[in-house]
């Protein structure tokens, strides 16, 4: 490993880490735990009984954005490096970070001009620290230099971007949810894992609305307390107006993901009026910026120092989700992809 390689404390294993998917364990998708925090309780059950926390009318807002295998194996001269594709950006250079080949942390010592070679004859040229300065920047900008387009390629010799609180290697299929549509993400937005199709048909079936967005993931920051980075996005005409219509009528706007909040709140003005709207985010979700139009979240355990839990506060406040983490930590609750469940209704 070089010596410039940043530990990770979120990839060391916890005894509350999901080292594996639920299936593994036994479990169906919908058969993980699910801790729902209202403003007058907290209740413990597990996912496929959303539906009965949720009310006739209420709008759930999924992301489709289906799950890339952006991790590649390269080599910096002798030694191992993972490589982590991120995001393509406008002027046809990627977003890349680069990691320990034992996944252990991020390597922070990536130059203009450095050179990582792919399998297949490929390889990837760093032009410039993607943000931070260089030499000391988790997140490089490459240029790649391939035989073929580069998602062909990531069909090759790709794989899930994983972590070291990963046990085993898992299938693509293992990071896809069943809304994936349009590939585009480096990491799966987790949130939406559970859901299956028996569990969609009850929601319909009990009156629950649903509607798309669109925001490919990249790669996480969030459990470095990092600023997430810029994202593109989509949210439809449809979805805009249906948002709208729901939040007009007294029903909850309840996000699917951390994700899905980024996108809507991205779309909607000062005064909680979402716009067919599309293109790069950078929005950043917390105590200076509440969200105006998502008033219920579901979405997965992380650790409480991640950056993620400012944006749930930005939707239920601080109260509430110290509430819900703190009997999450109690019932051991388990975390991050492959993990447990919350609903939030603040």
């Amino acid at each position: 490993m070089s010596a410039r390689a940043l530990a990770d404390p979120a990839t060391t294993p916890a005894p509350r880490d999901a080292t594996e998917p639920p299936e593994a364990r036994g479990l169906g998708r919908d058969e993980v735990r699910l801790l729902v925090a209202g403003r007058e309780a907290l209740e413990h059950t597990v996912f496929r009984r959303l539906d009965e926390f949720l009310d006739p009318g209420d709008l759930l807002v999924v992301n489709v954005s289906e799950t890339l295998p952006a991790a590649l194996e390269g080599r910096r001269g002798s030694d191992a490096v993972g490589v982590h594709l991120s995001a393509p950006l406008d002027d046809g250079t990627w977003a890349v970070e680069l990691r320990a080949a034992d996944r252990s942390g991020p390597l922070l010592d990536g130059h203009h001009g450095e050179v990582i070679d792919l399998a297949g004859g490929s390889r990837i040229e760093v032009v410039s620290a993607y943000f931070g300065v260089e030499g000391r920047s988790r997140m490089l900008r490459v240029r790649t230099e391939m035989k073929e387009p580069v998602e062909r390629y990531l069909a090759r010799f790709g794989r899930p971007i994983s972590y070291a609180y990963t046990r085993g290697d898992w299938p693509l299929a293992a990071y896809q949810t069943i809304f994936g549509r349009e590939r585009g993400s480096a990491e799966m937005p987790s949130a939406a894992r559970p859901f299956t199709d028996e569990l969609v048909t009850d929601l319909v079936a009990s009156g629950i609305v649903m509607a798309p967005v669109l925001l490919h993931a990249g790669v996480s920051s969030l459990e470095r307390g990092e600023t997430p980075l810029p994202e593109r996005f989509r949210v439809p005409d449809a979805t805009a107006r249906l948002v709208n219509h729901v939040r007009a009528s007294g029903g909850r706007v309840v996000a699917v993901g951390t994700t899905v909040t980024r996108a809507l709140e991205t779309a909607a003005d000062a005064g909680g009026v979402v716009r067919a709207a599309s293109g790069w985010t950078d929005l950043v979700l917390g105590p200076q910026r509440r969200a105006r139009v998502v008033t219920g979240l579901i979405t997965g355990w992380h650790p409480p120092e991640a950056s993620h839990r400012a944006l749930l506060v930005a939707v239920a406040g601080d109260d509430l989700v110290a509430r819900a983490y703190a009997a999450a930590e109690e019932e051991r609750y388990l975390w991050h992809e492959f993990g447990d469940s919350c609903l939030l209704l603040p």
